[in-house]
């Protein structure tokens, strides 16, 4: 099978990095441009010393130049770039003919004022957001398989909505009544001078942030209301825990009245039994990050707090992985019509 030329916009980021490390061994994938401004002319090896030796590591990162990213014959672009900057390489690279998958915040919304309301300026490509999908592969692998956009979700969104899904489109909790803690490792922030990131800033600490109206909040509220088929509105708590990749989330609920809290285990395997990348710890699981990073998988356990009626979810991934890279790799498999696994299987 002829490999797919595919470049990554932004590849010297933590995210770009991961999908580096994750594309450059794809057995489907050729890679055929990595671009950095601040990188540019350097080899990928140079730059990531730990990719010495892997077939296209000496690949030297571009400019991020639209023009020239076509020309290497790229068929599928990542973009692994901040909101606000992605749309006009975005818009850009579909004139040319690419696939877009893009992993900022940029195509996540459907409605231009809330990006607005959250993000703080005007949407940039307004046009392009009736067409981008959510690239929630075992939400929307449908529509992800014949998308030419994707708008890869965000990391915290992802932990909350796979856990949350199923159990709003069975009715069985109500909507009103979300809480959803959430904690990251550092690398979430990005790659990016800060002095709240500092190690003597962030070891032997923990501590909330971005409350009460963290950006994710937009994404999350948006497809939980889909889900409900009512608009949801929920408290989300953020956190940074001094590790480098990782999120644990734990989400609570009231079942609705009447609701048997073992459908909520029913309602879970019906939606993920044949999902290849989420593991269901069942009743008193509790899901734990040391598990999951460094590779697309998503731990979901539950119980039921019989004494408050609160359903008890938890759930853990690596945010450069199931929260950014791997997922967005997922969704490219999904749409050149791959296993959904390819280059993806790591424990």
């Amino acid at each position: 099978m002829q490999r797919i030329k595919t470049a990554i916009v932004g590849a010297s980021g933590y995210t770009g990095q991961e999908l580096l490390r994750l594309l450059l061994v794809h057995p489907q994938v050729e890679l055929v441009a990595a671009t950095s401004r601040q990188e540019a002319g350097k080899p990928l090896s140079t730059v990531f010393p730990r990719f010495r030796k892997l077939p296209g590591a000496e690949l030297p990162f571009i400019e991020p130049d639209p023009d020239a990213i076509a020309a290497t014959g790229a068929q599928a672009a990542f973009l692994a770039l901040p909101h606000g900057v992605a749309a006009e390489i975005a818009a850009a690279l579909l004139e040319r003919g690419l696939k877009v998958i893009d992993l900022s915040a940029d195509f996540r919304l459907s409605d231009p004022a809330v990006y607005e309301e959250f993000y703080g300026h005007a949407h940039p490509a307004p046009g392009l957001l009736a067409e981008a999908v959510y690239g929630l592969p075992e939400v929307r692998a449908d529509a992800i398989k014949t998308a030419r956009l994707i708008a890869s979700p965000g990391c915290y969104p992802t932990s909350i909505l796979l856990p949350l899904i199923p159990l709003l489109k069975a009715g069985l909790i109500d909507p009103a009544t979300i809480v959803a803690n959430s904690m990251s490792g550092v690398s979430g922030a990005g790659k990016k001078a800060d002095v709240t990131l500092l190690f003597c800033e962030c070891n032997e600490s923990v501590r909330a942030y971005g409350i009460p109206k963290h950006r994710h909040l937009s994404e999350i509220e948006q497809e939980l209301s889909l889900a409900a088929g009512e608009s949801v509105i929920l408290t989300f708590i953020p956190h940074l825990i001094p590790v480098n990749s990782g999120i644990a989330t734990t989400t609570t609920a009231k079942l609705r009245a009447g609701a048997d809290p073992a459908a909520v285990g029913a309602a879970l395997e019906a939606a993920y039994a044949d999902a290849a990348f989420v593991r269901l710890l069942g009743q008193g699981g509790c899901a734990d990050t040391k598990n999951v990073t460094r590779t697309n998988f998503i731990d979901i356990g539950w119980t039921h707090d019989a004494r408050t009626r609160r359903v008890i979810l938890t759930s853990a991934e690596d945010n450069l992985g199931k929260g950014a890279g791997s997922q967005a790799v997922q969704s490219f498999n999904l749409i050149f019509g791959l296993p959904e696994t390819a280059g993806l299987q790591t424990a």
